[in-house]
Parts: C-alpha cells; structure tokens; sequence
C-alpha cells in the first residue's frame, strides 16, 4: 500500500489531484493552512477505503513543515510520494512589488517547497525505500510573461530545483520530476476569465486554442509517480497546448 503527502488539497488542482491518488489506490496526508478547509474534500467519495489524515501546513514555516511532514509519517507509516502543489499567486507590476511581498511568493512557493522536499528526501532515505516528488510547476517558469515576476521566478526556481535533486537523490532511488501546466480551467479561473476579452487575450497564446483542466494535471501526477515512469526524473513535463513550443 502507498501513501502520499499533498500539499494545497482544498480545492482547485490540489482537490483533483488528491482523489485521482486515491482512486489510484494512495493513503493520503492532505494538506492546507486551516484544516477546516478540507471538510468538503473529506467527505468526496472517492476517499471511501482509504486512510486519509487531515494535515495544517504553512509552507513559510520550516518547524510547520517538520511538524505536518512528521505528523502524516507517524500516522500513515512511510510516504512513498509527496506532491507539491501548494503556492501563491502575484499579479503585480515588477516595479511595484515590494519586499514583503517578495517574500510571501518566494517563501511559500520555492523556499519553503525545497525545504519540504527535504524533509520527504531524508524520510526516504532512513527508510532505505524509493520514492517520488512531482512538482506543480507553471509554464511562467518557462517562459516570459508580464505582471507574474516573482511568481515566474518562483516557478523557473522550482523547475531548476526538480533537476538538481533529481541528479542528487537517483542513488537513493528518489524520483523527483515537475508538471508545468498552461492556465488550467479551476473555478476561481473561471471567475477571473468570464470577461470574454480576457478569456480570448489568454486563449490566443495557447495554440491547442483550449485550457487545461485539473483532470489532465491530475492524470500526469499519477503517471509520473507510478512504476511505469520508472526511468522519469529531472523532467518537466508542459501541460500547455503548445504554449511553449514558440
């Protein structure tokens, strides 16, 4: 039996990609800043069978991250995959973003996504057993793109991260690969684009003229922790309708 930490589980890509786990026969430590947040989640039906812990994480805080990332260990036993999907978002001017908000994007989504990583490294490694990272990377960490500086810097650091502890952790049989989708089709999407004029400026850039969908970020997840993607790492797999392909 498998068990998986996932980070950002209460709705969106997170949500998706924890019940595709489970339906994929993974126990599962899911994760948010207020574990009230997974209540809805908790009660989906695809978590029928499984073991399933509820886990607060703030990914700014490295004794957080040591406590959530001991918690689940302790009551699942070993963590065979971790999913790092948690992050923020900035849409901001580069010459307005300040200190502190700097920090908030890089602290959440690559300082405190390595230090996680690490912690799931070392767990592995005492256990002796393989293991999996996959990385919810972003095409903004591909490519260029205005008001998502930091948050592109975040992501591109995030893809480079994958590489290196891929290379680092292959004697260890610790698998570390990233996805980096194009704008997927959540529903707080769904909201931002009901302007017609901004849904078609972001569909023009994608040359599938299509968004991805939770569903098909959920389905790489799965793929590229499973045995099949055996010889799959440092890898970033672009969910992006060819985005990247200009």
């Amino acid at each position: 039996m498998s068990a998986a930490f996932v980070t950002g589980t209460s709705t969106g890509i997170g949500q998706v990609i924890a019940l595709a786990l489970a339906r994929a026969g993974y126990d599962l430590a899911m994760t948010d800043l207020d574990t009230d947040a997974l209540a809805e989640t908790l009660r989906h039906p695809d978590l029928k069978g499984r073991k399933v812990v509820p886990v607060r994480l703030d990914l700014r805080s490295q004794e957080s991250i040591a406590a959530a990332f001991d918690s689940a260990a302790e009551k699942l036993g070993a963590i065979d995959l971790l999913v790092n999907n948690a992050g923020r978002a900035l849409i901001k001017p580069a010459v307005d973003i300040d200190f502190a908000e700097w920090n908030d994007v890089l602290d959440t989504n690559l300082r405190g996504t390595f230090f996680l990583s690490q912690r799931f490294g070392r767990h592995c490694m005492e256990q002796k057993r393989a293991g999996a990272i996959v990385t919810i990377a972003s095409t903004h960490g591909l490519t260029g793109i205005a008001g998502r500086s930091v948050y592109g810097i975040a992501k591109a650091g995030l893809i480079h991260m994958t590489k290196m502890l891929a290379i680092e952790w292959a004697e260890h049989k610790i698998r570390a690969n990233a996805i980096a989708p194009a704008t997927v089709l959540t529903p707080s999407r769904e909201d931002i684009l009901s302007d017609p004029a901004a849904r078609q400026k972001m569909l023009a850039r994608i040359p599938s003229g299509r968004f991805v969908t939770p569903e098909e970020v959920a389905a790489a997840v799965v793929y590229l922790a499973s045995d099949v993607a055996a010889s799959v790492t440092g890898h970033t797999l672009a969910l992006d309708g060819g985005l990247t392909a200009y």
